[in-house]
């Protein structure tokens, strides 16, 4: 009989055998891949902009005199052709009376010119009076209608000095503070302003834009990699200074004819509405422009792209023998959360999104699709087990 010493080795080499039949190379490592396809993507850019007043009026008197009454608050809706401020009129009433007087009596010269014109007239064929004596007459009713004129003309001037002293807004829109009160002395032409009005809606705003992007952007447009809409106007929207969307959209409407050679960039001109007024002359804000559409954009997720050592941008992809492979790839700009891929990927590239820390170049993996993929999959119709099988 075998001892127990020779029972117990017999055991042990049957367990090892055992273990040996269960082992063996261990599953590949599981990582989460999308498949690209084309769709259209809307391109936007992000470029800072400045907001400007749609019209503004510097209110200047044109007479000189004593401001009597200041009719405005300061920092509210003004229309136009409102009075702002009362010049002292005095001087100027007064003026146009004698400028009035100054007429009757032209007027009346002028009758007594014309009646001895008129009859000097009919004399002078009877020689009744010498030819002088009629020419006399005749260039003295032209001096008087002259004068009558002239007289008219300084009417009218008076009386435009006593309207000017009522000084009106030009422009409906948001009048500014003032430094000039009651009491104080005006002058015409001056060049201090005596309020500005700004017209607040609809508002600019001016975007500045890198003349190679725009380079770039009309060359894209040109080879129909992008597509305007039907109107081919760039919509905008704006993203304020303390990080909120402005609710209102825009249109841009007019381009800078030439580049700032100091900055290299091209002004670009949007208009807004402003009907709550948010919008005020200055702000800085962020505005996403509307490039056009691109038919058939390759998206990748931000967190399935890297870069090497050399700024190359790079992702993994599961080949068709179900191993790692590495690509060099142009990412051309972020929209939302993915990058825009013009260059190293072609539809149906399977890249690797979670798991990368597992995947090596050349190693083999089982490829699963990403939560993402699944869930645009099950909004188009399928379930959850459809995905998994596919």
């Amino acid at each position: 009989m075998p001892n127990k010493n020779s029972l117990l080795l017999v055991a042990l080499l049957a367990l090892a055998g055992c273990g040996k039949e269960q082992g063996g190379p261990p599953p590949p490592p599981e990582v989460s891949v999308v498949t690209l396809k084309p769709r259209a993507v809307e391109i936007t850019d992000q470029l800072p902009g400045r907001t400007t007043a749609f019209r503004v009026a510097e209110v200047r008197p044109q007479v000189t005199g004593v401001v009597q009454k200041r009719l405005f608050a300061e920092g509210t809706e003004v229309k136009a052709g409102e009075q702002l401020f009362q010049i002292d009129a005095g001087s100027y009433r007064a003026a146009l009376s004698s400028a009035e007087a100054a007429l009757k009596r032209a007027e009346a010269q002028a009758v007594t010119a014309k009646l001895l014109a008129e009859r000097y007239a009919p004399l002078i064929a009877a020689n009744a009076v010498s030819k002088q004596e009629n020419d006399e007459a005749i260039a003295a009713n032209a001096r008087a209608e002259a004068d009558v004129a002239s007289a008219r003309a300084a009417v009218e001037s008076a009386r435009i000095n006593v309207v000017y002293t009522q000084v009106l807004s030009p422009i409906s829109g948001r009048i500014g503070r003032t430094m000039i009160t009651e009491g104080a002395l005006v002058t015409s032409g001056q060049p201090a302003p005596l309020a500005t009005v700004q017209q607040l809606d609809p508002i600019y705003v001016d975007i500045t834009q890198s003349s190679t992007e725009m380079l770039r952007l009309q060359r894209q447009l040109a080879n129909g990699e992008l597509v305007k809409d039907e109107s081919n106007q760039a919509e905008v929207s704006l993203t304020l200074e303390d990080g909120s969307r402005y609710p209102e959209r825009g249109r841009l409407k007019v381009s800078e004819a030439s580049v700032d050679p100091s900055t290299g960039s091209v002004v670009l001109r949007a208009v807004f509405p402003n009907p709550r007024r948010e919008l005020l002359p200055g702000m800085f804000v962020r505005a996403q422009l509307s490039q056009g559409t691109r038919s058939a954009a390759l998206m990748v997720p931000q967190r399935g792209v890297n870069h090497n050592p050399r700024g190359e941008a790079t992702v993994l992809i599961v080949d068709k023998d179900e191993k790692v492979a590495e690509r060099v790839v142009t990412a051309d700009r972020t929209i939302g959360d993915e990058w825009l891929i013009t260059a190293g990927l072609s539809p149906g590239d399977r890249v690797i999104v979670d798991g990368l820390q597992k995947a090596k170049p050349g190693s083999p993996v089982k490829a699963v699709p990403a939560a993402e993929e699944m869930n645009a999959d099950m909004q188009a119709g399928g379930t959850a087990n459809d995905v998994a099988k596919r």
